[in-house]
């Protein structure tokens, strides 16, 4: 009898020892999952919010994009990297579709999500160019594919048989592509590269005619075509419609040195200098500009609350 059960336990224990081998390879796989990921993560999110130009859905993204990658054969993927942005794009090319049928029913503007960025950023010249909320906006006038194929190749400089990939089509078809979206971006983008050292001075100059209240040289610094957008959402106050002029967008700046519990603080927005309206302490508005041959060109105001979430701390970024 005790000879049967010997018999019938060594089976038993040998199946063990080979569910506690899987399972400590299962961990490993795990662990080295995870590391892939967190060692990408901030390029991942960079890709998809300049896909997407919302932080909040950026995150989203990132979480399908995790969900998807631990089912993945490690063993099977030779680039890593490669293979997380091409998730990561088809994730945000399914969310940006989402996005524009939500923009048709936003109330008023809709402007780029800001982010708080570290100085880092500002030193790498095409990813602040990149990211800043006037790029982002020429981006928001390409499709879908156009923008997933731009962003990959110009900004991430990666490889067309790779963003074939990401986008499911042919490398042919993403040259043709990339080829429209470049001369897309090129006719409306700003003319010429302005440095964050002249959008430092260009808001500092802003930020005292505001706060003296003085009309005129408000005017000397806006363009005469100067376009200004708030961004209210429907949540807050906003201009419910583009103001386009500087005899109409001058005054209307001046007025904030009405509110008595206002202060304008600088700030590092998207990459580049930008100012910060706080009303008794807490973040009203986040301002960014668009300059155009030393001038004024764009004033972009997100008051939308839903959208300030990531005024509080910096965001990193990464190519």
């Amino acid at each position: 009898m005790s000879e049967g059960t010997t018999d019938a336990a060594e089976p038993l224990a040998g199946g063990g020892h080979t569910d506690s081998v899987a399972d400590a390879a299962d961990a490993a796989a795990a662990v080295e999952a995870t590391g892939a990921f967190v060692a990408h993560r901030n390029l991942l999110f960079t890709v998809a919010y300049e896909m997407l130009g919302s932080a909040a859905d950026a995150e989203d993204v990132l979480q399908e994009t995790w969900l998807r990658w631990t089912g993945v054969d490690l063993d099977a993927v030779r680039d890593r990297r490669a293979y997380l942005v091409r998730i990561t794009t088809r994730q945000a090319l399914s969310r940006l579709r989402t996005l524009r049928r939500r923009k048709e029913s936003y109330v008023g503007p809709w402007l780029p999500e800001p982010l708080l960025t570290a100085p880092d950023v500002a030193e790498d010249v095409e990813l602040a160019d990149s990211v800043s909320m006037a790029m982002l906006l020429v981006l928001e006038t390409l499709a879908p594919t156009e923008r997933a194929v731009f962003v990959l190749r110009e900004v991430f400089d990666l490889e067309y048989d790779e963003i074939a990939q990401a986008v499911d089509k042919s490398p042919a078809a993403v040259r043709q592509i990339a080829h429209r979206a470049r001369a897309h971006v090129a006719a409306r983008r700003p003319r010429g590269v302005v440095s964050p050292a002249e959008t430092r001075d260009a808001l500092k100059a802003f930020q005292r005619a505001v706060e003296t209240g003085d009309l005129q040289r408000l005017l000397d610094l806006l363009a005469p075509d100067v376009v200004f957008l708030g961004d209210g959402g429907g949540a807050v106050q906003a201009a419910p419609a583009p103001i386009v002029g500087a005899d109409k967008v001058a005054p209307l700046a001046a007025g904030l040195s009405r509110f008595a519990a206002a202060s304008l603080q600088p700030a590092q927005v998207n990459g580049y200098p930008a100012l910060i309206l706080r009303l008794n302490g807490e973040v009203d508005t986040v301002m960014a500009v668009r300059i155009d041959d030393g001038l004024i060109t764009g004033l972009y105001a997100v008051r939308n609350p839903a959208k300030l979430s990531h005024m509080e701390r910096e965001t990193t970024l990464r190519r």
